[in-house]
């Protein structure tokens, strides 16, 4: 490899390393209150725009993320970069609320060591996401007071990872996924108490915690393509990501408003900075992709992770179940060789997903349904615009419960160099 491209590599790799230090961020909801907070199970934006596929298929062109086997496909480097933002509407059924939010949403990279056969990428992204604001008020039993809690999260587990694809055999490929797990997630609740007349009663008070995590996990995939005629494939795939107990060091603390978060104030200091860990259930997906070459795919995938398992930083469990995904993607290329037309030949999505989430409230499923559209625009001959756009519904209003009504926008660019591994053919 040439100096220039050393030198290219090592800008890439200092802008991950950059980043790190921020960690991808994205808008949560208001449900990420439960548990470990909002699972990511979306990809990059060329997978967000097929309704988060990319088990089962995946380009040369884009980075492969979600199914590492599919690395293999990445026969030229290519590096991506995205931002997101996302709106939520909130109704209790009596009050309505805005929330958005949004930053940096992914940095990934693929470079084959042997074209074809050996492709390695590394990356930043966000695992979990916390972001909630929620006042709860109640009866105070046996007395006219009302309580006020006032319940504010912020935060979750980001990973850098570090992946390889290798071609098997002919039509098989594998692929392993290493990732360093770390971030920070803050909950407070501040309660007040209140006569008839609104008038605070006693001393106001706040429950601080802070659970940060630093560990490792990993996953592997793994990738089959069935030729079915001379222009058409099928393509299975699978993936299986281990967490299990993630360690990090929790702190907690009650005491007066504005005091909790400082160990040195007053108040019960319940954990200082223990050690401990947080038990993540692990995840599996599988996905079938029917191919025409150049020209269109339709894919099926599914995921399962079982939050049953589930244990806090204490160890307890909490009233979670299991996580089911199912979604239907479609994507087309009008017309692959049409230099002169880019919009021709740029590629465009469908996708249609369903997940029932880990949440259980009230005997009630919180189920998630949305649709998404997505494109990827050539910029250049090789590097491209890639858009996502989802609408959806989560929760509902039975049951005393609460409905979100989101839109979420994801705007990235892959930037593609097809001579990074050529060999000069005159020295």
């Amino acid at each position: 490899m040439s100096i220039k491209n050393w030198l290219k590599s090592l800008g890439v790799v200092s802008t991950l390393l950059l980043f790190s230090e921020v960690g991808a961020q994205t808008s949560a909801s208001t449900y990420s209150a439960l548990g470990i907070g909002e699972f990511n199970y979306s990809g990059l934006t060329q997978n967000q725009g097929m309704g988060g596929m990319g088990i089962s298929y995946g380009t040369g062109w884009q980075v492969n993320n979600v199914n590492p086997a599919l690395t293999t496909r990445n026969t030229i480097f290519n590096f991506q970069v995205a931002l997101n933002y996302k709106s939520i509407n909130v109704d209790n059924g009596t009050e309505n609320s805005q929330v958005d939010g949004g930053g940096l949403s992914y940095l990934a990279l693929s470079f084959p060591i042997k074209s074809g056969k050996f492709t390695s990428g590394m990356g930043l992204s966000q695992i979990t996401g916390v972001n909630y604001r929620l006042r709860v008020e109640s009866a105070v039993d046996n007395s006219d007071l009302k309580a006020n809690n006032f319940l504010t999260g912020d935060g979750g587990i980001s990973e850098t990872y570090l992946n390889f694809g290798y071609l098997l055999a002919k039509n098989l490929s594998i692929g392993v996924h290493g990732s360093y797990l770390f971030g920070s997630t803050i909950r407070s609740n501040q309660l007040l108490i209140t006569d008839d007349k609104g008038v605070e009663v006693g001393a106001p008070s706040e429950y601080y915690e802070r659970l940060t995590v630093s560990d490792v996990g990993f996953k592997v995939g793994i990738h089959y393509q069935l030729k079915t005629s001379e222009k058409s494939n099928l393509h299975f795939g699978a993936i299986y990501q281990k967490f299990g107990d993630v360690n990090g060091t929790g702190f907690a603390k009650l005491a007066g408003i504005g005091q909790a978060s400082d160990p040195k104030t007053d108040g019960d200091l319940i954990a200082n900075n223990i050690k401990g860990s947080v038990y993540i259930p692990n995840r599996l997906g599988f996905g079938l992709t029917f191919e025409k070459m150049n020209k269109l795919a339709l894919t099926l995938e599914g995921q399962f992770q079982d939050f049953t398992e589930y244990r806090n930083f204490f160890g307890d469990p909490l009233d979670l179940q299991a996580t089911k995904k199912l979604a239907l993607g479609f994507q087309m290329v009008p017309d692959y060789l049409s230099f002169d037309n880019l919009l021709k030949r740029g590629t465009y999505r469908i996708g249609l997903e369903w997940m029932q989430t880990p949440y259980f409230l009230n005997q009630t499923n919180i189920n998630d349904i949305g649709i998404s559209l997505g494109s990827s625009l050539y910029l250049n001959q090789l590097s491209m615009m890639n858009l996502a756009f989802k609408v959806g519904q989560r929760g509902t209003l039975d049951a005393g419960l609460i409905r979100e009504n989101y839109v979420n926008f994801t705007l990235g660019f892959s930037l593609n160099d097809n001579s990074w591994f050529y060999k000069r053919v005159f020295e």
